[in-house]
């Protein structure tokens, strides 16, 4: 086959791709009109209509619809229009990844189906005025700790938190943490990292968009993972991430109607038993942080927590606290 007719059929097979599909199939005078146009190709309709053949035969996904002006269209699109929907505003929607790098991931998603339909997802992708993140490094973050835990290695890098004049500090006295990485996870529009700290000696949670810059791999092997470590239970335990304590277990007193929160929360699984026509006690394990007791609070008294006392009184004094302050 000569160089001329290898390209021909690539223009071609490339446009078929980038333009058709069952829906907006296109006849071989158009396909001819095409060739012509964009690459100043002149071919006769018996020419076109092998070369279409071909690539037919060759199962590259090329389909014919047969009549008195034959139409051909590419049957091949990985992602339908609905499910690139999805994807595209789990995108947009997410305040881990920048507006820069939001935009540049969705241009790529669009180029996974014919530039009709890229042309109608585009029009119908909200922009909220949701915060995004500003760490344009968060890319990088990802794929450095996903090598660490292919690799069981530590990483090492700075963390970082706000202070109130708006401005991104270093936290620990600027000294980086040492971690051992276990687990990249998603939760409240953030990826967090869950991990064996070496200077905390103990299980810890990192928002990755709060890690300063890239982490460096360490030489040395990552701390073992717990025998009984699971993410599963844990993500079930925890807050939007924020907590950094082991989780304990907590019962809880419940109004009826909090039910469906539980459920949301902890599972089909939450251990529940009957109080009464109204109430019933939940007994879950949770990290109790201020995230914890926040979210007990926004209840206004349809969930309260009956025990242990510690956990009780550590509720209370948060209370109190608060009460002291808008004094």
């Amino acid at each position: 086959m000569e160089n001329g007719t290898k390209l021909r059929i690539l223009y071609l097979y490339q446009h078929l791709i980038q333009n058709t599909d069952p829906d907006h199939p296109e006849s071989t005078v158009e396909l001819m009109k095409m060739l012509k146009e964009k690459y100043d190709i002149k071919v006769s309709r018996n020419t076109i209509s092998d070369d279409l053949l071909m690539l037919s035969d060759c199962d590259l996904q090329v389909e014919v619809i047969h009549s008195t002006q034959n139409k051909y269209y590419f049957d091949g699109q990985l992602f339908s229009v609905p499910e690139l929907k999805i994807l595209i505003d789990a995108v947009s929607s997410s305040k881990f990844i920048t507006e820069h790098k939001s935009e540049e991931l969705i241009n790529k998603l669009l180029t996974l189906v014919p530039r009709h339909s890229a042309v109608k997802l585009r029009r119908h992708i909200y922009a909220s005025d949701r915060v995004k993140s500003d760490n344009e490094r968060g890319y990088y973050i990802v794929d450095a700790i996903n090598e660490a835990i292919d690799t069981k290695r530590k990483i090492s890098f700075c963390y970082t938190d706000y202070d109130m004049n708006k401005t991104r500090q270093l936290t620990n006295e600027g000294a980086p943490y040492t971690v051992s990485p276990y687990t990249l996870m998603w939760d409240g529009d953030y990826y967090y990292l869950r991990g064996f700290c070496d200077e905390r000696q103990a299980m810890r949670t990192f928002r990755l968009d709060r890690i300063a810059k890239q982490p460096d791999i360490l030489r040395d092997p990552a701390v073992p993972k717990p025998e009984d470590y699971s993410i599963a239970e844990y993500s079930k335990s925890v807050f939007r991430m924020y907590d950094t304590d082991e989780p304990q277990e907590v019962t809880l007193l419940c109004k009826e109607s909090a039910m469906k929160v539980l459920i949301d929360n902890f599972g089909l699984d939450v251990d529940t038993t009957p109080v009464d026509d109204d109430h019933f006690q939940a007994r879950v394990m949770v990290c109790t942080s201020p995230t914890f007791y926040r979210w007990i609070f926004g209840f206004g008294g349809s969930i309260s927590i009956l025990g242990p006392e510690s956990v009780k009184n550590a509720y209370i004094c948060m209370l109190q606290g608060a009460l002291e302050y808008t004094r």
